[in-house]
């Protein structure tokens, strides 16, 4: 490649991230839905623009909204399935005055995920076709066996002490049984939408954009509507005080949890980094935060990334699906292009993070909770409506009633990954056509 060219990719790329930074800050606005309506774009005029410009905007696109999704899962609740873990902790942080420190520790872990990715992964990338010849025929086991490992998290972990064991069963299944039904139904939920055209043919490359919204974000809004949480004034660092071996710790588990969602399908960066965490003992919100950051930035990246890796084109996650409709990479020397624009991208959205943090702190200190958060559903409901019709309206109630089971019984939000799990164990298992028949969808 030329160093013009290599110049001329690298300044797309740095527009996607610059791009990236104000969508960021939409609610509910995933960044597949901005890249297939890129794609959708493109498709017509592909004989006159080259694949390649194309795609490094979409990798500055990716790289910049997986670091800087945190800021609406900080500062108004609407997480996506890879941020959904991270709620808690942030949202804690942000009521102690600290959400920009929430920020900052996941941009930390964010980093670490860039580095692994630009610098280690290229390093084992002979290592990672190796697995992929392993674990592809067994696929429907480990999926089988984190859904497993998902239901079993759910069990009750205190026992309040002085009760009857009558009642101290009780409380344990008051949970249990709420997670499991969540699990399930949402695992439903999701092979109909699969199996059936509910969404119009010509936006069904959206179909679960308004399940996923519906069983994350909106939640998560109408529990703020109701709770009417006061932000309080928060603290503006210029820096974050963190050791290194947390740090290391957080991040490792992050790397490893992320890697894990990019190779195998149906899971999500955020189930990754839990999966990792716990066999890493985390015990800290602080690391927990990190590694999520991490996490988040490696499944989304990483995924995409995978198409790139020589002798292993591995096609995983939304973004490398749709690159691989109209491109399919030839040469090493692309594969180190889109190395060296994750390591740049990822430095600069690093660094508009931390300014679109305290821009969104300005904006939450000086408008109501309440108005934010109506604004917020009203965005919720102009982009469903608007990429996916009427009919994704109502998926994305029919799925906000789902989401609300662990919100009202105190269960895991975890348990709606179902809707992507079950339809793909199913599948993979051979069963599809025959759960389409008993179910009427075939």
């Amino acid at each position: 490649m030329s160093p013009m060219l290599i110049l001329t990719c690298l300044l797309i790329a740095i527009l996607g991230v610059v791009v990236s930074a104000p969508l960021s800050l939409v609610p509910a606005l995933h960044v597949y839905n901005v890249i297939g309506l890129l794609v959708l774009i493109y498709l017509p005029l592909s004989a006159y623009l080259g694949p390649l410009f194309m795609i490094m905007f979409m990798f500055g696109l990716l790289v910049g909204y997986a670091m800087m999704n945190t800021l609406t899962s900080v500062y108004f609740s609407t997480p996506d399935d890879s941020t959904i873990f991270i709620v808690l902790p942030a949202q804690k942080y942000l009521r102690q005055g600290r959400g920009h420190e929430a920020v900052l520790l996941s941009a930390v872990g964010g980093l670490i995920g860039i580095f692994f990715l630009a610098v280690l992964v290229p390093l084992t990338m002979g290592i990672l076709g190796t697995l992929r010849e392993l674990l592809a025929p067994h696929l429907f086991w480990i999926l089988a066996l984190i859904s497993v490992y998902i239901l079993m998290s759910e069990w009750p972990k205190d026992f309040s002490r002085g009760q009857s064991k009558l009642k101290r069963l009780a409380k344990g299944w008051s949970t249990l049984i709420p997670g499991m039904f969540t699990f399930f139904i949402s695992g439903f939920f999701g092979f109909i939408l699969m199996r059936s055209q509910v969404i119009p043919a010509h936006r069904g490359f959206q179909t679960l954009l308004p399940a996923f919204v519906g069983l994350f974000a909106v939640p998560w809004v109408l529990t703020n509507l109701v709770s009417k949480i006061e932000i309080p004034k928060q603290h503006v660092g210029d820096s974050v005080d963190i050791e290194g071996t947390t740090a290391a710790r957080g991040g490792i588990a992050g790397c490893l949890g992320g890697l894990l969602a990019a190779f195998f399908p149906a899971v999500t960066g955020g189930t990754g980094g839990l999966l990792a965490g716990h066999v890493t003992a985390q015990r800290d919100e602080r690391t927990f935060i990190l590694s999520q950051g991490a996490s988040k930035v490696v499944y989304y990246v990483g995924a995409a990334f995978l198409l790139f890796i020589p002798g292993l084109h591995l096609t995983r996650g939304t973004m490398g699906i749709m690159v691989n409709l109209f491109y399919t990479p030839q040469t090493t020397s692309e594969f180190f292009l889109v190395a060296g624009v994750i390591a740049i991208c990822g430095f600069i959205a690093f660094l508009l993070l931390i300014l679109m943090s305290k821009f969104a702190i300005n904006l939450v200190e000086k408008v109501p909770v309440g108005k934010v958060n109506i604004g917020v559903l009203v965005i919720i409901h102009a982009i469903v409506i608007g990429v996916t019709s009427w009919q994704g309206l109502m998926v994305m109630w029919i799925g906000a009633s789902i989401g609300l089971i662990p919100v009202l019984f105190h269960s895991r939000r975890l348990n709606c990954l179902g809707v992507l799990l079950l339809p793909l164990m199913i599948e993979l298992g051979g069963y599809g056509a025959g759960f389409a028949g008993l179910l009427g969808l075939s």
